[in-house]
């Protein structure tokens, strides 16, 4: 009897327990991947997604595409007003080219791979 005595004695209570060093570092190395991984997430929501270039045929990316022009090349102010009408003519060649492409394409297909079609180019635009 004394023998069970003596071994709950060395033996601590269960609630004073530590843990294992390897369930420990377990624990560590998922909590720091855990944070990681929330840390990544808000930087890539708040910091890439804010910081995005507008897309090129929209107006947002005709401006900036032509100020960045007008930065880098340096252009005088007659330069400016022409690089202005050239650019204005290409995008609207631009569009013109995706419209009538699109249409032709829709032309081709059935009304059911049409609808699929509309599905591929709405995924594709920008968010």
């Amino acid at each position: 009897m004394n023998s069970t005595r003596a071994a709950s004695t060395l033996e601590p209570p269960a609630a004073s327990r530590s843990w294992s060093p390897r369930a420990a570092c377990a624990a560590t190395l998922a909590l720091v991947f855990l944070v990681g991984a929330a840390a990544g997430a808000l930087v890539m929501d708040f910091k890439v997604h804010r910081n995005r270039i507008p897309a090129f045929e929209t107006a947002a990316g005709k401006a900036l595409y032509f100020d960045r022009m007008q930065r880098e090349l340096n252009l005088t102010p007659q330069q400016s007003e022409q690089m202005q009408s050239v650019l204005n003519d290409f995008w609207q060649y631009y569009r013109t080219v995706l419209t009538d492409g699109k249409q032709r394409v829709e032309s081709i297909l059935t009304e059911e791979q049409r609808v699929k079609f509309e599905k591929m180019l709405q995924q594709q635009l920008p968010k």
